[in-house]
């Protein structure tokens, strides 16, 4: 079973959890909607170097 490890306190937690129980540090939240935006902007930046 994946597991992630709370920065804090290293405490091994389930994935899903967004607050760790031992110590209740608050995970961020990652929106794949940044991740293709970042995506998209590489894209366009690699294009415009090598094309011009």
């Amino acid at each position: 079973m994946k597991t992630k490890e709370c920065p804090s306190c290293a405490m091994e937690v389930d994935p899903s959890s967004n607050v760790c129980p031992i110590c209740q540090y608050e995970f961020a939240e990652t929106k794949t909607s940044y991740k293709w935006i970042a995506i998209i902007l590489i894209v366009v930046m690699l294009l415009y170097l090598f094309v011009f």
